[in-house]
């Protein structure tokens, strides 16, 4: 990846975890300090850039092999625990630019684009946990595969996750134990 398209990445990920979605693509230009027809070359709209940004951030931190890892667990339920805790803690570091898009995602359609995307992916990773555990006939009665991840899933959002370490000062690594546990509780036998 080249040095100018990283620094416009960079850039755009600051200035979205700053100021909110509600950014330009000269803005972004501007504090990347390149033109923005730079920023055009590298992505060809706004929504292209805020994917980008998204899956940036997660290839830099190497959440998806680790997601991946977790769900290689033995034990189907260990599996899900690992699964959801491996995010929780990836949700700490990707919060502020989470909320910026989670909270204009319905007026922006740029913001949806790359929160859907990523919510997309981190469903699908909740559903093979879940379908494990239902496989082992592990999954709670009265529960099938898709509602019980898609609980878990909302249960772990990044929106809960900051309600409970902002709002509710709760430690981050308590909220994250509390969150598995409850997930765990709510969906498995």
């Amino acid at each position: 990846m080249s040095s100018s398209r990283i620094g416009i990445l960079q850039s755009a990920r600051r200035l979205i975890a700053e100021r909110g979605a509600a950014i330009t693509m000269a803005e972004v230009a501007k504090a990347a300090g390149v033109s923005r027809q730079a920023v055009y070359l590298h992505f060809s709209s706004r929504a292209s850039l805020f994917m980008a940004v998204v899956r940036y951030m997660d290839e830099e931190d190497g959440i998806q092999a680790r997601c991946q890892e977790a769900l290689r667990a033995a034990d189907p339920v260990e599996a899900l625990r690992a699964f959801t805790l491996t995010w929780l803690r990836y949700a700490a570091g990707i919060r502020p630019v989470a909320m910026a898009l989670s909270s204009s995602r319905h007026e922006d359609p740029d913001a949806s684009a790359a929160w859907n995307d990523r919510m997309a992916e981190l469903r699908a990773g909740f559903l093979a946990a879940v379908s494990a555990v239902a496989s082992a006939g592990r999954l709670r009665p009265g529960l099938n595969v898709s509602a019980a991840s898609e609980i878990a899933w909302a249960m772990t959002s990044v929106p809960v996750w900051e309600q409970l370490t902002v709002d509710c000062g709760r430690p981050p690594a308590e909220a994250e134990q509390h969150l598995s546990d409850a997930v765990i509780n709510a969906l498995t036998v």
